[in-house]
């Protein structure tokens, strides 16, 4: 008896915001990357505490006219609405009552046990997305990890991937891609 491949079920982002409105994953932190529910690990107080020193590191540079959302969706494409630890988007925050933002200027991760599906699944995602700045805080060896440039590479995930990577240690300077004249400590940055 000849053995049937299994047949996952890719979830639209239409789909999973209905279900999202219904309360259907109240309990749980649910994202929806590439078609796929993905369950969020969860957050040590070191994780935490790094989101906000980000936050705050960001924002205190930040001109007017931009924001930062903490661990807030994105609208990616169709099948993708990820909630990255940190974005860097134009506007204010009521500019996103309606919808999530589409392009944000900055996407930020911390990783620790996720370090390779941010590297990889979703560093793919965001630049086939287009994502200009991707940042990782890899907390794994203490570094800021800056993806740029994205380009088409079937080999990818989801057949993009970014080009140009640098990793920056605590003495470096990171500039904010999106947002002229924004630079930031790599030391303000890590816990």
């Amino acid at each position: 008896m000849a053995q049937q491949p299994l047949t996952i079920r890719r979830w639209k982002r239409v789909e999973f915001d209905r279900l999202v409105a219904l309360g259907a994953f109240d309990r749980e932190p649910i994202e929806l990357v590439g078609g796929q529910l993905i369950v969020a690990e969860p957050q040590s107080a070191y994780h935490a505490a790094t989101i906000h020193r980000i936050d705050d590191a960001i924002r205190a540079q930040l001109p007017p006219g931009w924001t930062s959302r903490i661990q807030a969706p994105i609208s990616v494409d169709d099948e993708s609405e990820p909630e990255p630890d940190l974005v860097v988007v134009p506007g204010r925050p009521e500019d996103y009552v309606r919808e999530h933002p589409r392009q944000p200027a900055l996407v930020v991760e911390v990783a620790e046990p996720s370090l390779r599906f941010d590297r990889h699944e979703k560093g793919s995602l965001y630049a086939r997305a287009g994502i200009q700045d991707y940042w990782i805080v890899n907390l794994v060896d203490r570094v800021v990890e800056v993806y740029r440039d994205p380009a088409p590479d079937p080999s990818a995930p989801y057949g993009w991937r970014y080009r140009t990577v640098a990793t920056l240690t605590a003495g470096a300077l990171v500039e904010l891609g999106g947002v002229s004249g924004v630079q930031i400590l790599v030391a303000d940055l890590l816990p």
